[in-house]
């Protein structure tokens, strides 16, 4: 009997862990842009896709891999230079932007897509 509540309270241990560690997973990562779109646009990055609308880009189902200076340039490839990069719990810090931002699209080119 004793087995069965350990088993137990280990089982509803490891669901609400479980449901904990989901629920991070799917905080919205947003790239404030320092340009907005023209147009509504789709990006992949990070394992992610992009919605971007104006001078914001969201990602509301990211993977793990998301939030890195990698991603950051897909998205700064399509859209142009990004000023901020991340979700309420990290950001990319100044020097990963900057990093990220050596690849960015010039505003112009993005108008013209």
């Amino acid at each position: 009997m004793k087995l069965h509540l350990v088993l137990a309270a280990a089982t509803a241990f490891a669901s609400v862990s479980f449901a904990a560690v989901t629920a991070d997973a799917a905080e919205p990562v947003v790239a404030k842009l320092r340009d907005a779109v023209p147009a509504k646009t789709k990006v992949i990055a990070g394992g992610a896709v992009f919605i971007c609308e104006g001078a914001d880009c969201v990602a509301a189902a990211p993977a793990s891999r998301t939030i890195a200076t990698a991603s950051c340039k897909e998205l700064a490839k399509s859209v142009g230079p990004v000023a901020s990069f991340g979700d309420a719990r990290k950001q990319l810090a100044d020097d990963k932007l900057a990093a990220c931002n050596t690849v960015a699209t010039p505003a112009t080119m993005v108008a013209g897509r």
